[in-house]
Parts: structure tokens; C-alpha cells; sequence
């Protein structure tokens, strides 16, 4: 059975979501960045659908050694944005976790420090837009060990996106790690 124990991805958070309470949702706010004291987006980072999540992906990834630049994921997000994955419990059964981007910071950031390290990539994607927003369903691939070492997970990160005051936004984020039961779909794999 596929558990977090197996899951790279999961493997970072699991320490500190086991102590995380469900965050509940926030409606009604108006479209901010995720904190008001983070410095401003790179352009190149949030100019278009695949430049934002090309971004998501260099925040999060480099060895254990290496402190994650965290404002310029804030940048990346909308204040009340949400990541959001379903863990499954050892015991058996699941529990979901969801955070805004400052509550995953604090709780799944001490997790990338420690280990050899977290070197996750895009294997393919694909992009609906339809004006001012877009999808982006991203197949990945973890890699713990070093970055060109055997992979320990794959899945499919699901990005939502809005486009507001010229640049692109991450509204939520919610992933799927896969399992023999879970594949993922061949067309979500298209590497280049």
C-alpha cells in the first residue's frame, strides 16, 4: 500500500502536519499578495502560466543545506491562497491538510532543511486558459538523494491561476502524489 512513509513529497511535510490542524478556508478577501511586506514578484516569474509554476518549483527545490527563498514564493501567491493534499494516516483512513501560504511556510519549511534534500521538476503539464484565468495540471518527479538521483515519488500538482494587475497569481494549489493505484495519466507526461 502506498503510505507517506513511501511518498518523497510527503516525507518533507510529515512531521510537521501531524501536528497541523485543518486550516479552514477564508472567502471574501480582496486578491492581495501573500504578504504585504514581501518584496515585489520578478516579472519573469509570474508572466505567464508556466513561468509562475517554473518559479514554484525553483523555490522549492536545492539540498537540505540550502534556505529556501520564501519571499519570492510569497510573491507567487495570493494572500488567501490555499495548498491543500489529502495524507494518508498510517493507521489507515486520511486526513486533509490545507494551509495558506504562510501557514505551509512555517510548517513544511523546517522539513526541506533537513534529509539529504528535496529536488522536485516538472515531467509535463498541461495548461487550460480561458481569459483571465488558467489550470495547470504538472506531472512531477521528486528526487531526495541528489538532483539527478533515482526518483522517490511522482504526481501531479494542480495550479489554479488568475491574471490581475498584469501578472499571473497562484490562487491554489492542491497536489496527488501517484501510486499503482493512482498513475498518472500518459498525457501529463510529456517531458522535453
Amino acid at each position: 500500500m502506498h503510505t507517506w512513509l513511501h511518498t518523497g513529497r510527503l516525507a518533507v511535510l510529515a512531521i510537521a502536519v501531524a501536528c497541523a490542524p485543518v486550516a479552514a478556508q477564508q472567502t471574501g478577501t480582496p486578491p492581495a499578495p501573500a504578504a504585504a511586506a514581501a518584496p515585489a514578484a520578478n516579472p519573469s516569474d509570474v508572466a505567464s502560466p508556466e513561468a509562475i509554476v517554473t518559479a514554484l518549483y525553483e523555490v522549492i527545490t536545492g539540498p537540505a543545506s540550502q534556505q529556501r527563498d520564501w519571499n519570492r514564493m510569497r510573491t507567487l501567491f495570493l494572500a488567501d491562497a490555499r495548498l491543500a493534499f489529502v495524507q494518508p494516516l498510517r493507521a489507515g483512513g486520511t486526513r486533509l491538510f490545507s494551509a495558506n501560504v504562510e501557514e505551509f511556510i512555517r510548517i513544511a519549511g523546517p522539513g526541506y532543511q533537513q534529509g539529504a534534500g528535496f529536488w522536485e521538476r516538472e515531467i509535463g503539464h498541461r495548461i487550460d486558459r480561458f481569459g483571465s484565468i488558467a489550470h495547470v495540471f504538472t506531472a512531477y518527479e521528486t528526487r531526495l538523494t541528489a538532483p539527478d538521483g533515482p526518483v522517490d515519488d511522482r504526481g501531479i500538482n494542480s495550479v489554479q491561476l488568475i491574471r490581475y494587475q498584469d501578472r499571473w497569481w497562484i490562487t491554489n494549489l492542491v497536489f496527488d502524489a501517484e501510486s499503482p493505484e493512482n498513475p498518472i495519466p500518459p498525457e501529463y507526461v510529456n517531458e522535453r
